[in-house]
């Protein structure tokens, strides 16, 4: 059994990235099953509600089992045990993360702005039509990873692929239904600030350094007026229980192009000094940030050499 499996905490692109390759390598022959390593998101959800399509099953251990890496090459966001696997191929668009293997095996990494870019690519490659319903999954995993269009992580391809695979799926009007998935992103009510927090986050070692960073991505930053007291306090908790020295939380607002930045640190100036900006009440604006991987990493990187 070969398993397709995206990285921890789980978001649109992993999951519905996972869905698509398995679909891809079982044409290709291989018996295959698409799995997730945590919870589904809202938005993930919607999707999968939307197009019909199963959730893959929770799998967190994977010693002794042929896996197909999507949406992270790296150690920090694979399963435990990835060391005693047999990682098969690697469909990712980050930055290469440090993976050792034993065995020659299938690559595709690109600088696009989501891993479907790339599997959709794939597909084209092997000759392999793609579903309907897998086609209109994978165009809104793309409206996501790259916040219709406006993240810099964006590039022509990704727009390019998203319009044929909204031709494949029947879907003339596909940044509505992007606005869509953003507006249930938005729904943050009734949800503890932890989880709020871990929704969408990320593990970093940055030069010896653990550092956490979550995104929250809505069409209105003011649903988080009276709710980061909270979150901070919640990041502070988290950071002090798991041994974070930094812990930082965007609060994007894909309309307003810019995120408020929550901060949660032994060092202030590390914060500062990234992004030449003054940090007041554990937080700050930072205009036309959209990107985690664009905006935020390479900046906050360096300081802790």
């Amino acid at each position: 059994m070969l398993y397709t499996c995206g990285h921890k905490t789980p978001d649109s692109d992993s999951i519905v990235g996972a869905i698509a390759m398995a679909y891809l390598q079982e044409k290709l022959g291989h018996t295959t099953k698409a799995v997730r390593q945590g919870e589904i998101n809202p938005e993930s959800a919607y999707i999968l509600e939307k197009f019909n399509l199963e959730t893959p099953e929770l799998k967190t251990s994977f010693a002794g089992e042929d896996i197909y890496l999507v949406d992270y090459n790296n150690y920090t966001e694979a399963p435990d045990d990835l060391k005693e696997a047999n990682i098969v191929g690697i469909a990712d668009h980050h930055k290469l993360g440090g993976l050792i293997t034993s065995n020659p095996l299938d690559v595709w990494i690109r600088a696009v702005g989501c891993s479907n870019t790339i599997i959709k690519e794939m597909f084209d490659y092997y000759e392999v039509e793609i579903p309907k319903d897998i086609a209109g999954a994978m165009m809104c995993a793309i409206l996501s990873d790259t916040v219709i269009f406006k993240s810099p992580t964006c590039t022509k391809i990704d727009t390019k692929v998203c319009k044929e695979l909204a031709n494949i799926a029947g879907i003339e009007d596909f940044k509505a239904i992007g606005l869509e998935m953003f507006k249930v992103k938005s729904q943050v009510d009734g949800v503890s600030s932890i989880d709020l927090i871990k929704r969408d986050f990320k593990n970093f070692d940055m030069h010896g350094t653990k550092v956490g960073i979550g995104q929250l991505e809505v069409v209105d930053l003011s649903i988080f007026d009276d709710k980061k007291d909270d979150l901070l306090k919640a990041m502070n908790e988290l950071k002090e229980q798991e041994g974070y020295h930094t812990v930082l939380l965007l609060l994007t607002d894909i309309m307003a192009m810019g995120s408020q930045i929550l901060v949660a640190t032994d060092s202030i100036e590390n914060i500062q000094k990234a992004w030449n900006v003054e940090v007041k009440d554990n937080q700050f604006w930072l205009d036309g940030c959209l990107s985690r991987k664009k905006q935020v990493i390479p900046f906050l990187e360096p300081t802790f050499k």
